[in-house]
């Protein structure tokens, strides 16, 4: 192969940020923002499920048939299930909620990834290319480690 030659790959970049003030305040307004929406999916949830067991029963001539009774049991059900996931949801942000409220100031954290492009070229380390972290305070880079 021609040493010449480079090709153009994607790597994932971690993205670790300094704990501020306004930091932890944005991932608070965050968590509750979503912690609302879980609450308004859960009550949504419930409405929705008991209009369509009303349903079921209402376009019955006899809500009591043992059809009818597995319809509506099959129903609640899928929202039993339904809602089983959506409140682990909640139990989730909940205890990620607990624990920014707990991280110390300047303490560092992972925030996520995001994707980028670098160019390989025979005799590079691949593993070094692809160790890539940046370091944010407030939303401004404050480093780029290239080794992980």
């Amino acid at each position: 192969m021609a040493e010449g030659i480079s090709i153009s790959i994607k790597r994932s970049i971690n993205v670790r940020a300094i704990v501020t003030p306004s930091w932890k305040e944005e991932a608070e307004r965050e968590l509750s923002s979503a912690i609302s929406t879980s609450d308004e999916q859960l009550a949504q949830l419930e409405k929705e499920g008991q209009q369509v067991v009303d349903e079921v029963r209402a376009q019955s001539s006899n809500p009591l048939d043992p059809r009818v009774q597995d319809q509506v049991a099959q129903i609640q059900q899928q929202v039993s299930v339904k809602r089983s996931e959506l409140e682990e949801q909640k139990r989730n942000l909940l205890q990620q909620q607990s624990q920014i409220r707990e991280l110390e100031m300047e303490e560092i954290v992972d925030q996520g990834q995001i994707e980028s492009f670098c160019d390989l070229k025979v005799g590079d380390n691949l593993v070094e290319k692809m160790q890539v972290s940046i370091l944010v305070r407030d939303g401004i880079v404050k480093s780029i480690d290239l080794g992980g």
